[in-house]
């Protein structure tokens, strides 16, 4: 049994990974504290805010530890810290940090019986394998779409830049799953029937799990968003040569290069729209966008699992050009944390 570590940290303008074996290690992000503008900012609450360290394990037969150098500066209200990081260090509840740990604990188990059954299954079969995890791996995205818009129709929770953020992540494993369509991955019935199936199961799992605690769900994706990235990682190292050689799927040069941008700006939450803007040449630059796209995917997760953290690249730039003598300000939006405390909010308030 191994493990793969991500470290994503300063910026860069594409992953520098190093690879180095190991028998157990953990999946870590952190970042230093760093300023991403286009423009002046009038206000301190606008600016990127870092986001601290946390962990999340990923259990994975012969797995590689892999070392991402990327930015991470995803944009938080003021006064938000990561919940994990407040319930190791600064909470005074023993109980919560227990919760905690029992979450990413049950949420590693399951990562890891799903990453072995599929190991089982398309040992030697990689597109294929890549269809069916990229069929999976849009189903979160949607699923917390459909728990967001039931928390808004009942008054409890609206946030208008997770609906924009969640979609374009959508958006996005959306075409990675068409390029694996484009590469012949669901030729066989088998593989759909399967990817179909799990799909299903997947997406009232991460329902049941969003409306019961935010935070768990969205560190599972974070799991299963980490072990994408080291999936496409390895076969990038183990396949380059040959990638280089194939042309790239016509949906891929439309997606990473076409004329509108703005979806695959959004679900980059911790960069500035215009900063990335992919070259497509040849196979391998597509799939070195698709692993990017996961490791960005994860830094999105991570900042999820701070309630109320979440904002937008298009709307931080909009707020720039917000200021005090405007009077345009940034609304502290109701929220709550999973079913029980929406519904004691929803009767107390």
């Amino acid at each position: 049994m191994a493990t793969a570590t991500v470290a994503i940290s300063s910026i860069s303008s594409r992953p520098l990974v190093a690879l180095h074996r190991s028998r157990a290690a953990a999946v870590s992000y952190s970042s230093s504290r760093q300023f991403l503008r286009h423009r002046s900012i009038s206000s301190p609450r606008l600016l990127f805010r870092n986001v601290r360290r946390v962990q999340a394990t990923i259990l994975q037969d012969d797995e590689e530890k892999v070392v991402v150098e990327e930015s991470f500066k995803a944009e938080t209200f003021p006064g938000k810290e990561p919940l994990l990081e407040e319930a190791s260090d600064t909470s005074s509840s023993a109980l919560e940090a227990s919760i905690i740990k029992l979450e990413q604990g049950v949420n590693v188990f399951l990562t890891d019986s799903v990453i072995k059954i599929l190991d089982t299954l398309y040992r030697d079969r990689t597109y294929p394998r890549f269809f069916v995890l990229e069929t999976i791996a849009r189903v979160p995205y949607f699923a917390f779409m459909s728990v967001l818009h039931m928390y808004e129709t009942f008054g409890w929770w609206r946030r208008a830049d997770y609906l924009k953020v969640h979609f374009a992540e959508s958006w996005n494993e959306m075409h990675h799953l068409l390029i694996m369509e484009e590469l012949g991955g669901n030729s066989w019935w088998f593989d759909r029937l399967l990817g179909q199936i799990v799909a299903t199961f997947y997406y009232f799992m991460t329902v049941f799990l969003y409306i019961v605690s935010p935070r768990m769900a969205y560190h599972f994706s974070e799991c299963v968003e980490s072990h994408a990235f080291e999936t496409y990682d390895k076969f990038l190292k183990t396949n380059g040569d040959e990638l280089k050689k194939s042309p790239p799927p016509d949906i891929a040069v439309k997606y990473y290069t076409g004329s509108d941008m703005y979806l695959f700006d959004e679900f980059q939450t911790s960069r500035a729209p215009n900063t990335r803007r992919p070259v497509i040449e040849n196979l391998y630059d597509v799939f070195v966008n698709i692993r990017d796209d996961e490791a960005e995917h994860c830094k999105t997760m991570r900042a999820c699992q701070t309630l109320g953290s979440l904002r937008s690249p298009h709307s931080v730039l909009e707020d720039e050009e917000c200021d005090e003598e405007s009077g345009c300000v940034i609304p502290e939006e109701a929220h709550c944390e999973g079913i029980v405390d929406c519904i004691k909010k929803s009767i107390t308030n």
